[in-house]
């Protein structure tokens, strides 16, 4: 290559490194600069020092490693080499090679060490967790070792090892070549084709491989406990591995050993040659096979396949054990209930536990109504899901469907999305509205309580007054903020002014932040640094960006907790709650391990995923773990983004060990956690659906039980939607289980019998006293209860209500319908299901309508009602007209999907037959209930059409009112003998 060439090369390069290294440092720098603002930097520089480190110790060993032993071979290269066409050829690279040897080693050593240390770097976690290792207090069942070995130790250990056999093999190669290229090594000639010192570096190396290999065989003995038992359908040894393998593997590393010992000995000292070193390699390879493999094999089928399930109990014992620990099921309270009753008991009438707190509002639903309703201007939204937490109000403790009111930028017009008004007026959302989640007013719509903009005049469907307080309502940090919404606030005057909420007078208020959040970038420095970084020039431009000017960025509630605490896995829905007058995010933080003996190993995007996943709800990562905590609670300030970690489960070791990686102060202990924070902590949604998904099989724990797997439960797919295979979400209730002393706030799911579409059971996650409880109501195998998708094809198909529906969706409008609700009650089962209508115009929103109830087995005792209340007063009016008894099957419901297999349908006698056409003598009281019905119905239809949905809602009242009345005139002239 020419001067000019090698030149042009070096500037290219040069130039590369630069922009590499400048990336680098920005990012660095306002990471810092990041940290520093949230008072995390111990996390900033413990991470970045650890992986540093390991950077450079990894890759400077591995390059010794290996550089070392090509100069070692050229150091015994022969000082005579025959001559033969061979070495002839081989001259001209010597000739390359020779006047720089030692530059074209270092070459090698570089390079080599730089993707050693660029691997090492990435086990920062690993490394930290070895050095903080923490006991469980747990030993292992076979080898009596405490859990700590292989959730802290095994993982880095494992790694060492592989990075011990990358460069003795690394160092074969190399030093083969070398030893070939300066004659150490021959494929031609006469006699000895190595020399003695060729041979013994090689050898030395073989052996050293050799000798790696019994320390895997070591630790693949306590690695067995982590391996998936295909013949038991458990993780864990099994019988053959504890009985036949394991001993195996013992017998390869003694072999292992000798081998090695062999491998030296005879090949420099006995025999000098490589026979014997080959033909003890050639031994080993066989030993593994037969001892390792055929052995273990012959076990297995001959002896434990035949008796298979008594063979391998004692092993699903151990697998049932250790996941119940590792998931946090150990201490599951099974209630068996009853579920004999099939008749509405009266006691459903003004009963306030269950009854009163049944949750119409659906928080999937109600989102687009709180949008349509509370938005006030086209910017702000609320998302595609709402939270649920609860609040005292009046002396009364009760569950509100909330929901913040933020900014959603791609909602902006053309031009409030120039760069000025994104970044620097539209930065944050006002308030936090929510709604009684039992209560609908106006026609179905939400009551709301809070979060009203200002002084503006409230509707005569929403509270005169703020029932619950917010000192700081607006909302700089939220769930729709994604990583390129950074807001520059704190500038006082005309050059940044904030857009806060529109005036009572039909204008704008305009804010400017004063809280302490943000990364200060008034000096040329830091505006310089950060227009690298986001690669906008406006930051220098601009005059918006003044001395006094912030950058608020990360300002997703669940992104900021995830880089501060890098090492947790962070649940998909965090949710408001106002605490000491301040709007905070809850994010509930896991520990997790992958290598926890014996426990099964799951993955956590698979268990977690049903309706919700994706949709207000995030997708967790596929990480397959096997042991999982509830650890850590982290707030994040809407307001200031100040972000705070508490520690929730005091006895995980895993998060100890975290704690003491990072200085010992990372996490605020529980003994010191709010005690107002503590009262709107909720079961995380999935940790429970992990739970949820395990007990269906963990539940069981008799080992002959467990192998047949006659008794494992499913979860059951969405009631309203049942073919698209999609699994219903767990929902929050407030609400009193049998067995429970008084009404909790707890996060529950219905399962069926695997394969089948009963109620098995109902599993509920609550706190009592800050700790978790999960509760199973087990009903018994015979039990006649159906479960959510029959109870709704059941509900839907009756032919009463299949004909009300029918009237509440037309082309105009359609019906959604919202969680099932499963409640367990007076020995039976009520069902309740709000029943939505949506109509077709532009902007519409859902309402609340109607609502199905059904009690007993699903199918006997079902109505369709205006409220709960109504449909509870039905239900009891049923179950005495039926005489206490069960109707007869089949009984209300029509054709169709959701009748059982051979069921004759029988016309229910409640059954409400058009008023147009009837036949029969009509007497003046029953013509006018007819008319009235016949107007009632018009009336909806222009409502519809016309997309009112106050008049609406009103039309629907007046249409069920109407066959009310009619149905009552009907039966008051059959038994005058002249009705129709």
């Amino acid at each position: 290559m020419s001067r000019r060439g090698r030149v042009t090369v070096g500037v290219l390069v040069g130039i590369f490194l630069l922009f590499t290294l400048l990336g680098w440092g920005v990012n660095a720098w306002t990471d810092w600069l990041w940290f520093d603002e949230v008072e995390y930097t111990q996390v900033f520089t413990s991470v970045l020092v650890t992986r540093l480190l390991l950077f450079a110790a990894v890759g400077l060993a591995m390059a010794l490693l290996v550089g070392g032993n090509l100069w070692l071979a050229y150091r015994l290269r022969p000082t005579l080499r025959p001559h033969s066409p061979e070495q002839v050829s081989l001259e001209r690279y010597r000739m390359v090679l020779s006047p720089r040897l030692g530059t074209w080693i270092a070459v090698v050593g570089v390079l080599v060490g730089l993707f050693a240390g660029l691997s090492a770097q990435s086990r920062w976690s690993q490394w930290m967790l070895f050095r903080n290792s923490q006991d469980f207090g747990v030993v292992d069942p076979e080898f009596g070792v405490d859990i700590s070995f292989y959730v802290f130790e095994y993982p880095f250990l494992r790694y060492l090892l592989g990075l011990a056999f990358t460069a003795v093999v690394l160092s074969v190669i190399g030093a083969l070549a070398m030893h070939y290229i300066y004659g150490g090594v021959r494929l031609q000639g006469i006699g000895d084709r190595m020399t003695t010192a060729a041979r013994a570096h090689l050898t030395t190396l073989v052996a050293l491989f050799v000798l790696l290999k019994a320390v895997a065989y070591v630790l693949d003995r306590r690695g067995m406990l982590l391996e998936y038992n295909e013949q038991a359908n458990i993780y864990g040894a099994g019988y053959a591995d504890i009985n036949a393998l394991l001993p195996a593997k013992e017998i390869l590393a003694y072999i292992s050993i000798v081998v090695a010992i062999a491998i030296v000995v005879f090949s420099n000292a006995v025999m000098r040659n490589l026979v014997w070193p080959g033909i003890s390699l050639a031994l080993l390879g066989i030993s593994a096979v037969a001892i390792g493999g055929i052995y273990p094999w012959a076990v297995q089928t001959f002896e434990v396949n035949p008796s298979l399930r008594d063979k391998e109990a004692e092993f699903i014992e151990r697998g049932i054990v250790a996941t119940r620990d590792a998931f946090g099921l150990a201490d599951t309270m099974m209630t068996p209930y009853p579920a004999t009753n099939l008749t509405p008991p009266e006691s459903l009438v003004g009963d306030e536990t269950v009854v009163g707190n049944i949750r119409l509002l659906d928080p999937q639903l109600v989102s687009e109504t709180y949008t349509q309703l509370q938005q006030v201007r086209g910017f702000y939204d609320f998302g595609t899901k709402l939270d649920i937490d609860r609040y005292v109000v009046d002396g009364e403790r009760q569950d509100y469907v909330v929901g913040m009111r933020e900014i959603n930028y791609g909602e902006l017009t053309e031009q409030q999305s120039n760069w000025l008004n994104r970044h620097t007026v539209f930065t944050h959302g006002y308030g936090m509205v929510a709604a009684p989640a039992n209560r609908v007013v106006c026609g179905g719509q939400p009551y709301f309580v809070s979060g009203f903009l200002g002084d503006q005049t409230q509707e005569a469907c929403s509270s005169r007054t703020e029932e619950i307080p917010v000192e700081q309502p607006r909302v700089y940090y939220g769930e729709q903020m994604d990583g390129t919404d950074y807001a520059i606030v704190g500038s006082p005057g005309d050059s940044n002014v904030e857009f806060d909420r529109p005036t009572d007078s039909g204008g704008e208020q305009y804010y400017t932040y004063t809280g302490s959040g943000g990364v200060e970038i008034g000096s040329f420095g830091r505006k310089l640094l950060y227009a690298i970084k986001e690669q906008e020039t406006n930051f220098l431009l601009s005059e918006a960006v003044n001395e006094n000017s912030k950058l608020l960025y990360i300002r997703n509630p669940r992104d900021r907790v995830e880089k501060v605490a890098p090492f947790l896995t962070l649940d998909g829905d965090p949710y408001p709650a106002v605490i000491d007058g301040r709007i905070q995010w809850i994010v509930d933080g896991y520990t997790t391990s992958a290598t926890y003996p014996y426990s099964e190993r799951v993955n956590l995007q698979v268990e977690t995923a049903d309706e919700l996943t994706g949709q207000g709800t995030f997708v967790l990562a596929r990480e397959n773990v096997n042991y999982l905590r509830n650890s850590v609670k982290a707030t994040v300030d809407a307001y200031d983004g100040t972000v705070r970690l508490y520690e929730f489960d005091d006895n995980d070791p895993v998060l100890k060990a975290w704690n003491a990686a990072f200085g010992g102060d990372l996490v605020t202990p529980k003994a010191e956690m709010p005690t107002e924070l503590l009262e709107h902590f909720r079961y995380p949604a999935d940790l429970f659906k992990v739970q949820r998904n395990l007990l269906a099989r963990y539940h069981v724990t008799n080992p002959a039980e467990f192998f047949s797997g006659q008794d494992f439960w499913e979860v059951p797919n969405v009631p309203d939607a049942p073919d698209t295979g999609v699994k219903q979400p767990p929902y929050y209730l407030m609400t009193q289980l049998p067995e429970q002393d008084e009404p909790r706030f707890q996060l529950t799911s219905a399962v069926t019998p695997f394969g089948r579409q009963n109620l098995a059971a109902l599993i509920s996650g609550s706190y009592v006293g800050g700790e978790p409880v999960l509760q199973v109501l087990e009903l018994p195998d015979q039990t006649a209860i159906s479960g959510p998708v029959q109870v709704h094809q059941r509900m839907t198909n009756n032919a009463s209500i299949r004909q009300q529906l029918n009237l509440l969706s037309s082309n105009q409008a359609q019906v959604q319908y919202g969680n099932l609700l499963s409640l367990p009650f007076g020995n039976g089962m009520l069902y309740v299901e709000p029943v939505y209508v949506k109509s077709n115009q532009t902007n519409a929103y859902p309402l609340l309508q109607r609502v199905l109830l059904s009690y007993g087995d699903g199918g006997s005792y079902v109505v369709l009602a205006n409220s709960v209340e109504d449909g509870i007063q039905q239900l009891i009016e049923q179950g005495q007209e039926a005489g206490g008894q069960q109707p007869p099957p089949g009984e209300g419901e029509g054709e169709g999907e959701g009748e059982e297999p051979g069921a004759t349908p029988t016309p229910t006698p409640t059954a409400t037959p058009s008023p147009t056409g009837t036949p029969g003598v009509l007497t003046p009281e029953l013509a006018a209930a007819a008319a009235e019905v016949d107007a009632a119905i018009e009336e909806v239809r222009q409502a519809q059409t016309a997309g009112d949905f106050q008049r609406y809602g009103e039309a629907l009242a007046r249409l069920d009112a109407a066959m009310t009345a009619f149905q009552q005139a009907q039966q008051a002239a059959a038994s005058a003998g002249t009705g129709g």
